[in-house]
Formats: structure tokens, C-alpha cells, sequence
């Protein structure tokens, strides 16, 4: 799906341009979930949308009792999918806000996963929403061979999701977030793993860009020259792949992928790449993503600085 033009704002809801997700998203939020019901069925056959939405929808839906009113009323595939991510979302926030109840509400989304999975075991996404809850722990698993710096992690739980979805994104991406520093990890163990991952992806896909989601997670502005990082030749090289492997497919997409355009965009800008970041730029239209501007800074303000680096217009003052 082609993005729309810029016309002078940014249009920041992750929903972006699937129309249908963005009406659900008005409909939770009055308390209806009937259309998250169609729009989430309409998704069983494509795992990737049915991750998008059904993530987006959580972010909708977790501060109210929507999603448990719906499961007593109707215990459906979709239903049961919507109570995990909402239960694992409320997890995680109890959990970074160091909430006494983070515990209780842990075991409660852990139930909910299984339940979902159970619900649908070929369906990888109450898999995924379990895996976004593994950074809370540092598990000891073994790594595969491979990896210079061999870190354990929840190794057996991705190797599960990878059976049902080899390539899904955000399995990749929650995974990459357990080795990361802010939780827990280390600037070298989140290099191997987004390393091993980026390379072992097929041409063409989005996973490419696990190398520079790894580079704004280890970003520390107190380092010397800490924004030349992207200049250098391997991260430069890692851009300009990307972009000449994958920005071709987006068009194909069911919606924008907002938040991969926008690494993209960042680290071809970052890397002295404007020309190329101006078509990343010209893909995304008018939608935007906090991260990764938000690593650096005020996310409008870093996402309006990049867009005048390559000679674009930016918001009206």
C-alpha cells in the first residue's frame, strides 16, 4: 500500500494507513469490539497484519474492561488473542513502573498466552506476546552456535515461534529487546544477536534492519563521536542494503510499516545517505514513529531535523 503525501503534519497513530484498523481503533475505544472481531478473523491466514493489529488494538484497549467483557461473552480465537496482548501490555507496564502488583499480573498474561495458544496453535502470536514478557527475567538458555558472544536468552520460546513463522518481525524484535542494556543486557550481546539474526534473514526482508535497531538501542551520547557510529562502513553498507533489498517490497504491503521506514530513514541520514533517505521518507508520507527519533531527543523535533537534512518540508509552525 503507498503511503499518502506529506501535506505538512505528521500523523502519528500506529495504525497509519490500514483504514480498517483505524476505525477499530475509535470503536475500542467507545467500547465496541464486535469490529475487532471481523478485523482480527480477516487475519488468521496473514500472521504479519495479525500481529499489527491486534498489538495496536491492546494499546487501545488495556485501560479498560473491554477485552474481559468480550472474552465472557464470546471465547473466540480473536477474543482470546486480544486478552493476552492486553494482559501481557498491562504486565509490562506494572513491571517497568516497579508496581508491586507486577507479579500477579505477570502470571496473569502468562495464562492468558497459554490459553490463546491453546485456542489456536497454529497462530504464533500468543507465542510472540509471551516472548515480549522474557526480558522481564534473564533466562540461561544456551545459545545456538554462532554468535561470538554466546548470550542466554529465551532461546527455546523463539525456536518455538520460528516453527510456526520463520520470519515474523516482531518475534525478531522482542527477542533482539531481551539483550538490549536498558534491560538488562549488554552493548555487545545485542550487536552478536541482531548480527546473527540480520544475516541469517532471506534478501529482501525487513529483518535487515535488526543491526540498526541494535545501534539506537546501544546509542549513549556521552561517548566520543557517538553520532558518527552510522558513518562507519559496515552500518553505512548494513543502510544501503536494506534499502535496496526491501524499500522495493513496501509498496506490496497491506499497511506502511512506519516503524522499520523510520530506522531506516534515521540511520541512512545518520549516515550521510540523504538521497537514499529521501525516497525511505517519500514511502513513509505522512506517518510517523516515535522511535526511533525519541532515542535522541524530542521525536518531532529529530524526525523534522532529519526530513531538512534531506531537503524536505517539515510541520507549518
Amino acid at each position: 500500500m503507498a503511503a499518502g503525501l506529506f501535506e505538512g503534519q505528521y500523523l502519528w497513530h500506529p495504525a497509519a494507513d490500514d483504514h480498517v484498523l483505524a476505525g477499530v481503533c475509535v470503536d475500542v475505544r467507545a467500547g465496541r469490539c464486535l469490529s475487532a472481531r471481523d478485523a482480527l478473523a480477516e487475519t488468521r491466514g496473514d500472521f504479519a497484519l495479525r500481529a499489527h493489529r491486534s498489538l495496536v488494538l491492546a494499546s487501545e484497549a488495556a485501560d479498560s474492561d473491554l477485552v474481559e467483557r468480550w472474552l465472557a461473552e464470546e471465547p473466540c480465537p480473536e477474543a482470546s488473542l486480544m486478552w493476552a496482548r492486553v494482559a501481557v501490555l498491562r504486565a509490562l507496564r506494572a513491571a517497568d513502573a516497579h508496581d508491586a502488583r507486577a507479579g500477579a499480573l505477570e502470571r496473569i498474561a502468562l495464562a492468558a498466552c497459554d490459553r490463546a495458544a491453546a485456542t489456536a496453535p497454529a497462530d504464533p502470536t500468543p507465542w510472540v506476546a509471551k516472548l515480549a514478557m522474557a526480558r522481564l527475567h534473564r533466562l540461561r538458555e544456551q545459545a545456538p552456535r554462532g554468535l561470538l558472544t554466546a548470550p542466554p536468552g529465551p532461546w527455546r520460546l523463539f525456536a518455538h515461534i520460528l516453527s510456526l513463522a520463520p520470519w515474523h518481525r516482531e518475534a525478531h524484535h522482542r527477542f533482539l529487546a531481551c539483550f538490549v542494556p536498558r534491560h538488562g543486557g549488554s552493548v555487545t550481546a545485542a550487536w552478536d544477536v541482531a548480527a546473527f539474526l540480520g544475516q541469517r534473514a532471506p534478501a529482501g526482508s525487513p529483518l535487515g534492519l535488526l543491526p540498526l535497531v541494535a545501534l539506537v538501542e546501544c546509542y549513549d551520547p556521552t561517548r566520543p563521536l557517538a553520532d558518527r557510529v552510522w558513518e562507519q562502513p559496515q552500518w553505512r553498507a548494513t543502510a544501503v542494503a536494506v534499502h535496496r533489498t526491501w524499500l522495493p517490497t513496501v509498496a506490496d504491503y497491506a499497511f506502511t510499516p512506519v516503524l522499520d521506514l523510520a530506522y531506516l530513514a534515521h540511520a541512512l541520514v545518520m549516515g550521510r545517505r540523504e538521497e537514499e533517505a529521501r525516497a525511505v521518507f517519500a514511502a513513509m508520507g505522512p506517518y510517523a514513529s516515535r522511535m526511533p527519533w525519541s532515542a535522541f531527543g524530542d521525536p518531532a523535533e529529530q524526525l523534522s531535523r532529519a526530513r531538512r537534512a534531506c531537503g524536505l518540508p517539515v510541520p507549518f509552525v
